[in-house]
């Protein structure tokens, strides 16, 4: 079992979450939680265990490599929800919790007896982060879904294509990823909110909503103007080029000129100096198509990796296209610290995935995922103060099954 009593800095040192998620949405909203530092309890059982834990190629639980990757740095703590004592038990813990992250079916944390009424009153000062596909407020709280659900109906899945094409879809991890990092933004401001009055907030974040969010221009355009934006491919409307062009092989570089001035730089190397079609961004946006060939045509004869050092050099942004095997290998990304070694409940050592930026008094990322119920003992005996005996009559109760 890992030492969950170690000090690992960060900002969220000392607060506690209570993650009644599954999936990928919520779980990620633990994760930025326990990335800052926070101690986050994951509370599963065997009964209804998370569908990530489930895997083809391991067939373990606890080896399962989509729950490893959302997991990471979290305390596992196992306990029946369908019983009445392991609701109470629930309810004990949250009177010594900060934040709780729920994202069950609509309605089914009010069922099971945990719903915020009950809560606030047991712990006044409690944020409550409720997560749901479209809130709990309105006609359609009632549904539920997953990450492709929230692209489509968030209005994101309409833009994705190419130009004059339907549309193509969206990575569906993209919604979740998103969503959840909302809600633990959302999270944070609640908790400085309770820090600062003692009050404690209900924070209903809706998936679909918080997608929207992420194309509000596009949204509030059609809503004051009545344009209907289509799909468009890499095209942006304030840089040109704005794009993914080829290079030597099956390499492709990502150009994005954010200005004049760096374009100005483009076309020295370009040799498209002095060329009126292209002076000014609406100049370039009316001749896109002529621009984005021109730009094809020069860098596919190029090596990517010389070609994305000469661009920065000069000021302007451009990358490389990676794939699985260039993010990993890409030594700025071991550089900064964003693979640490984690050590899982086993003694393993592997590399996870860490957080997206480094902060002066980071936390430190020891830990992987979480063996089903590994940390049950402390969650029960030094949270909770329940003896030994205790302890033994609610496992043999089938409480912590």
């Amino acid at each position: 079992m890992a030492n969950v009593n170690s000090k690992r800095g960060g900002p969220l040192q000392g607060v506690r979450v209570v993650e009644l998620s599954k999936v990928w949405a919520g779980p990620e909203t633990g994760k930025h939680f326990a990335f800052l530092g926070a101690e986050v309890i994951k509370i599963e059982s065997q009964g209804a265990i998370d569908l990530t834990r489930y895997d083809s190629l391991t067939g373990d639980i606890n080896k399962a490599r989509g729950f490893q990757s959302v997991n990471p740095q979290k305390l596992s703590a196992q306990i029946n929800m369908k019983s009445e004592k392991g609701i109470q038990l629930i309810l004990d813990l949250l009177k010594e919790t900060d934040i709780l992250v729920e994202n069950l079916r609509p309605g089914a944390m009010d069922r099971l007896g945990l719903g915020y009424d009950v809560a606030r009153k047991i712990n006044p000062g409690l944020v409550y982060i409720s997560m749901g596909m479209y809130g709990n407020d309105g006609p359609l709280a009632y549904q539920t879904g997953y990450a492709p659900c929230f692209n489509a109906v968030g209005g994101l899945s309409a833009l994705v294509g190419y130009e004059g094409q339907a549309p193509t879809g969206i990575n569906v991890r993209y919604a979740d990823s998103t969503y959840g990092t909302a809600a633990a933004y959302a999270g944070l401001v609640a908790l400085l909110h309770s820090r600062r009055t003692g009050v404690g907030q209900f924070v209903d974040v809706s998936a679909c909503e918080t997608m929207t969010g992420m194309i509000a221009d596009t949204v509030m355009e059609y809503t004051m103007n009545g344009v209907e934006h289509a799909c468009d491919g890499n095209r942006h409307a304030e840089m040109a080029p704005h794009g993914v062009y080829p290079c030597q092989g099956e390499d492709w570089i990502s150009i994005a000129v954010s200005s004049d001035e760096a374009w100005s730089a483009l076309a020295d190397v370009m040799g498209l100096a002095g060329d009126d079609r292209f002076a000014s961004l609406a100049s370039r946006t009316a001749n896109i198509e002529e621009l984005d060939r021109l730009v094809g045509e020069w860098t596919k004869s190029q090596d990517v990796g010389e070609l994305v050092a000469a661009l920065q050099n000069k000021g302007i942004a451009a990358g490389k296209s990676q794939n699985t095997l260039d993010l990993i290998s890409d030594q700025t990304f071991w550089q900064r610290g964003f693979y640490p070694d984690v050590t899982e409940f086993d003694g393993e050592t592997k590399t996870i995935v860490g957080p997206g930026a480094k902060m002066t008094r980071g936390a430190a990322i020891t830990d992987g995922a979480p063996k089903l119920g590994d940390h049950t003992d402390y969650v029960l005996g030094e949270i909770l103060g329940l003896s030994e005996e205790e302890q033994k009559k609610l496992n043999d109760e089938g409480i912590m099954s």
